[in-house]
């Protein structure tokens, strides 16, 4: 079985533990996810079931969105509520100093990775290193906010949604948030509400997947996150050759959409069967005009 299956994240349970689940309901060790929770976190967490894992390294929409919960005034070693408390300070901000200093977060700006991380330096996890007490310089990273907006705030504990591009780190975001008002701050929940184009709406739970049958779990196709790649469709003796690894004449290809559409070049492609259509993998042109195999989501 092949497909993608949305689960909402339960707090207190690994990204790893929700794949061991899915992993064992549908009897199959081909099991990935798109884009890792923190435990304390909850929401979106697509999980990639069969062939569909193939696809996990080829998501067209990468960003992530998010309803977080912070507290001013407050810091920890883990930039979260659940870390030792290192500091507490007296403030006094104004909602609309708050939602200023949110506006200056906007569009692309560096962020230093949290210690208490996945992230590897020099072969070793970040947070390994934290929780031995060691702390090391991180490199910035450029990520992108392209929304964030102030939703409740009384002085000292609120909750803002934020859109913004893989690899952005809450904790880090709120924490410098803190260090633009003077003060400290750290994050109080965190909710993903989009990753992979998915939402809450779509997903199921823990309990779903425990309690209902394999065929009432929703089961979304490959294609619904690489949509945004250009639809190119093979004949039956172009599906023969393609499978078999023969390189297509580009000239000789067509889109799904346009027959007349030129194709890119340099661009992934998703390669599509004209008998159903049936989406056979993934390729793209290379400088001798040739469609090469990138992914096949076949066999």
């Amino acid at each position: 079985m092949n497909g993608i299956l949305v689960v909402n994240k339960p707090q207190n349970f690994t990204s790893f533990d929700a794949v061991a689940v899915v992993r064992k309901k549908f009897g199959t060790k081909k099991v990935g996810h798109g884009g890792t929770l923190d435990p304390m976190a909850t929401g979106v967490l697509p999980v990639f079931i069969g062939n569909a894992t193939k696809a996990v390294d080829l998501v067209f929409d990468k960003s992530k969105s998010y309803r977080a919960g912070f507290r001013l005034g407050v810091k920890s070693d883990t930039l979260d509520i659940w870390g030792n408390c290192t500091e507490q300070q007296e403030i006094s901000v104004t909602r609309e100093k708050l939602e200023k200093a949110l506006g200056r977060f906007i569009g692309d700006i560096d962020q230093i990775p949290p210690m208490y991380s996945a992230l590897k330096v020099n072969g070793q996890k970040l947070c390994d290193l934290a929780r031995k007490g060691v702390e090391v310089e991180r490199k910035a990273r450029r990520i992108t906010i392209t929304r964030i907006e102030l939703k409740d705030f009384d002085g000292r504990n609120g909750a803002f949604e934020v859109d913004c591009s893989a690899g952005t780190y809450i904790r880090s975001l709120i924490d410098d948030i803190g260090k633009t008002l003077g003060t400290s701050a750290v994050m109080t929940s965190l909710v993903r509400t989009k990753s992979c184009g998915f939402t809450l709406s779509q997903c199921v739970t823990i309990e779903d997947i425990n309690s209902k049958p394999v065929d009432e779990l929703c089961l979304w196709s490959v294609d619904n996150v690489l949509s945004g790649y250009f639809p190119v469709v093979l004949d039956d003796v172009q599906k023969r050759l393609y499978l078999n690894g023969v390189r297509l004449d580009a000239a000789r290809l067509r889109s799904t959409n346009d027959s007349n559409a030129e194709i890119p070049k340099g661009e992934l492609l998703l390669i599509y069967s004209e008998d159903a259509p049936i989406l056979l993998g993934a390729g793209m042109i290379n400088e001798q005009g040739e469609l090469v195999s990138v992914k096949h989501f076949q066999g």
